[in-house]
Formats: C-alpha cells, sequence, structure tokens
C-alpha cells in the first residue's frame, strides 16, 4: 500500500514537475506571440489607411486632355509632334503615350499623325515627318508646342506667320541633343525628337513652358447609350485601312494598321485608347504634289466610340477644337486616351 503511494506521488510529482517546466514558458510565449501579431495588425491597419488618406490627398490635379487624376503638376504645355505613317515608318515610337492623336491624309491615300502629348512624354518620338497646315491649326488650338521635321517654303512661311510655336527638326536634323537619325532606316522615315532637349530649345526660342491646355470635357457616367460594336473598320483609300476592335476586359479600343497591330516600337505596347472619334469633313486636292486643304471650321457628321459604343454625332470647331454635340448639346469623352480619325466623304466606315 505505501509501495503504491510512494509511486503514486512519485508520477504526480514528475507530471507537476513537467508541466511547469513547459507552462512556465509556453503562456509568456504565446501572450508575446498575440501581442505581436495585434500590435502588426494595427500598424497595417494604420498604414493601410495612411496610404488611403495620402492617396486620396495626393490626387489633387487632372490631367486636361485625359480626364484622369494624378499627383503631380498638370500645369506644363503640350506638345504636339507630327508622326509619320508610311508603312517604312512603323513601328513608330511613343504613340502609346499620347493623350490625343489626329489621323488625317496627308498626300496620295496615306495618313499621318498629330500626336498631342501632356499626361505622359516619352523619351524619344517619332518618326518625325513634315508640317501640313491643318494639322498646325489642331494643335493651335491645344496651345502646343508644334514640332515638326521639314516643310515646303510656302508652308514653312504660314507656320511661322501663324503665331504658333514650333520647333522645326530640319533645323537641328540629327544634333544628337533634339533630333536624331535612327541608322535602321532611311529618310525620310528615320528622324526622331529627344524630347529631353525640348525645354532648352523651346527656352532659345523664347517660349514659355508653363501654361497647360484648357480641359475637355469627360465624364465617368455609364450613359453613352450608344449601339453596341466589337469592331469598327475605317478605309480611306486601298492603302490605307485603320481598324479599332474593342476589348471587353480592358474597356479600351485596340488599334490596327492595314491588318496589323499597331504596336509601339518604345515599349513594345499596343496601342489601345479609350475614344475613337471619327470627323467626317470636306478635303480638297490643291496641287500638282497631291496636297490637301481640310475643312476643320464648318461641322458635320461624326461618329463617337467609347464603352464598346458607338453613337451618330456631330462635330463642331469650338475655339479652334473639334468636339461631339447631340442634338445641339455637347458630349464628354471618356477619361483616359482619344484617336481621332478625320476623314473624307467618300471613306468607308463599317462595324460589327
Amino acid at each position: 500500500m505505501r509501495k503504491l503511494t510512494f509511486f503514486s506521488l512519485l508520477i504526480v510529482l514528475l507530471l507537476t514537475a513537467c508541466n511547469e517546466e513547459a507552462g512556465a514558458v509556453q503562456p509568456e510565449d504565446t501572450k508575446e506571440k498575440e501581442t505581436a501579431v495585434e500590435e502588426q495588425i494595427e500598424t497595417e491597419e494604420n498604414v493601410t489607411v495612411d496610404e488611403k488618406e495620402e492617396n486620396e490627398q495626393a490626387y489633387t490635379e487632372t490631367f486636361p486632355l485625359t480626364g484622369e487624376p494624378t499627383a503631380d503638376k498638370a500645369d506644363h504645355r503640350a506638345l504636339s509632334v507630327m508622326v509619320n505613317n508610311h508603312p517604312k515608318a512603323r513601328p513608330q515610337s511613343g504613340l502609346s503615350q499620347a493623350d490625343i492623336v489626329y489621323e488625317i491624309l496627308a498626300e496620295g491615300q496615306i495618313t499621318r499623325f498629330l500626336a498631342l502629348f501632356h499626361s505622359e512624354i516619352p523619351d524619344t518620338i517619332g518618326p518625325v515627318r513634315s508640317a501640313r497646315p491643318y494639322y498646325f491649326k489642331i494643335a493651335d488650338g491645344f496651345d502646343a508646342l508644334y514640332t515638326y521635321h521639314g516643310a515646303s517654303m510656302a508652308i514653312n512661311q504660314q507656320v511661322a506667320s501663324s503665331g504658333i510655336d514650333y520647333l522645326d527638326g530640319a533645323m537641328y536634323d540629327n544634333n544628337g541633343w533634339l533630333f536624331e537619325r535612327s541608322s535602321d532606316r532611311s529618310a525620310p522615315h528615320n528622324s526622331y525628337l529627344l524630347t529631353e532637349g525640348v525645354e532648352q530649345a523651346a527656352a532659345t526660342k523664347g517660349y514659355d513652358a508653363e501654361g497647360a491646355p484648357e480641359a475637355l470635357p469627360f465624364t465617368e457616367k455609364d450613359s453613352f447609350d450608344g449601339t453596341q460594336v466589337d469592331d469598327v473598320q475605317i478605309t480611306y483609300g486601298s492603302r490605307t485601312n485603320v481598324r479599332f476592335t474593342y476589348d471587353s476586359e480592358r474597356e479600351q479600343f485596340l488599334r490596327s494598321s492595314d491588318g496589323e497591330p499597331t504596336i509601339d516600337r518604345l515599349n513594345e505596347e499596343r496601342v489601345a485608347v479609350d475614344n475613337v472619334w471619327i470627323i467626317e469633313t470636306g478635303h480638297q486636292i490643291i496641287d500638282g504634289a497631291g496636297r490637301r486643304a481640310i475643312d476643320l471650321t464648318s461641322g458635320g457628321n461624326g461618329n463617337l466610340l467609347q464603352k464598346g459604343q458607338m453613337k451618330e454625332v456631330e462635330w463642331k470647331n469650338v475655339d479652334g477644337r473639334l468636339l461631339p454635340y447631340k442634338d445641339g448639346s455637347p458630349l464628354a469623352f471618356t477619361p483616359g486616351k482619344t484617336w481621332v480619325n478625320i476623314i473624307p466623304g467618300n471613306a468607308a466606315v463599317e462595324t460589327e
């Protein structure tokens, strides 16, 4: 009996000692871990709240040509660049970062671009091509610095007498800090603007660097009420076909040219836009070289594409800008990038 009691007592003492040895540390560890987790959660919650408040405070301005919020200053001037669209000039550099691109016929059936940059300025833009009056009139509507490479004497005189601030690449040809010739392409498809030098060139000519363009009308509302479209093709002629395919996941239109996706050579991104603005107006050939005069003032028919929908509208010139109207009331753009196709009356617009 005593022997049994002794062993029973011994077992109890051993168990107690083990519990004390293991348990003396475990509650402390558990408590410390719980405290550490609580502190970490509290810190993460505070960081999340702080970041949210910081972001809300940071986005204090809006880019005027995209309608998108920014934490950066948006008070600088817009830069407009004549970009070559000859097949030998593709793929171009910088187009994916343009806020607005105007596509218009130059000579023959090949279009040329006027790309406006404000929210993003790529390091290199081009190939840069020669000036035309209807392009610099559009640039002037945004008080944008007009950049091109060469032109006839008559057109150069028109640019100079128009009062617009401009940079002519022919005066800086391949100088290494404003314009540079690419060795893998032949002229006139190889001249590129180096944007790092724009500020220096503009200052030398006494141009203002500040002065954001007046904001375009934008809206976040999904009240467009158009016809659903997945694909829109614009045929200028046998040599130029433009296609916009709607990507419902991105909620953007993807551009193609003559059956090939439009890729930015600078960053290898597909050119995607939030608004496609098709403007129909009068085109007239005015000389033996096939140069055109294009009516940018009279107004007329157009089509506006947003969020996978297309609406038949009218266009009006308002202080040098070609804007969409419906039944006499102005329409707004979806925030983001815009591509504008100015077409003659005989161009075909087909939808799927």
